[in-house]
């Protein structure tokens, strides 16, 4: 059984209504990075960071898988599929997906703020005051702009061993999460479905669908299920 692996990114949950960051209408447009992504925010106005991912955890509660990510897990009747995912919703879960990796963290998780290794389940607000069991300050389990990634080593093994490697709704601008593109096997099939990107300078192998994401997979989905 061939191996798919897929990077997924804020594209594919935007058609479930999420906003994305880098939109024009996006987050971005309320909020600063620095404010509410970033360790030096988190120092200065812990509050304001709170309330926002406060926001978005409440957003995720009303919003659904679309259909790019039930076609990610209808794939697994026919390949092997392993999914990276930048995004910090839980709508590949949702959707049935059965081996996730969420590189930049996930909204229905809390950390320490002293040692991420304590991490607990979240599903509502996290407030001034909540506790680890360490006594330090609990924070969104996520991964911000300038710390660590720690999950990124396992997603670089992942990508080894792709024999299919597809990226779906991500510019391939944040990093590290893009430079995993250099460990694709070089006979692997390489395949982009992005509606706002060029087809870049990726090699012969790649293939460019210029499609949001539920029509890209519904597209890419009847290709690979008939070479089979």
């Amino acid at each position: 059984m061939k191996k798919i692996v897929v990077l997924t990114g804020a594209g594919i949950s935007a058609e479930s209504g999420i906003e994305t960051f880098r939109a024009s209408d996006g987050l971005w447009n309320n909020y600063k990075v620095e404010e509410v992504a970033s360790p030096e925010g988190w120092r200065k106005n812990k509050e304001i960071v709170l309330d926002f991912y406060n926001q978005r955890r409440a957003k995720l509660k009303e919003v659904k898988p679309n259909q790019a990510h039930f076609i990610l897990k209808d794939l697994e009747q026919f390949f092997e599929v392993e999914i990276i995912t930048q995004n910090i919703d839980d709508l590949h879960e949702r959707a049935g997906s059965s081996n996730i990796l969420h590189l930049h963290g996930e909204l229905y998780k809390m950390c320490s703020s002293q040692n991420r290794k304590l991490v607990y389940d979240c599903f509502e607000d996290i407030k001034i005051g909540d506790k680890a069991a360490d006594g330090s300050q609990l924070r969104p389990d996520i991964v911000w702009f300038g710390e660590d990634v720690p999950l990124y080593p396992a997603a670089i093994e992942k990508v080894k061993k792709a024999d299919i490697f597809i990226v779906i709704g991500t510019s391939l601008q944040v990093y590290p999460a893009a430079n995993l593109l250099n460990f694709i096997k070089h006979e692997a099939q390489f395949i982009l479905i992005n509606p706002d990107q060029d087809g870049g300078n990726y090699g012969g192998n790649c293939v460019y669908i210029k499609e949001k994401a539920t029509v890209g997979m519904q597209k890419l989905y009847d290709v690979l299920v008939n070479e089979i």
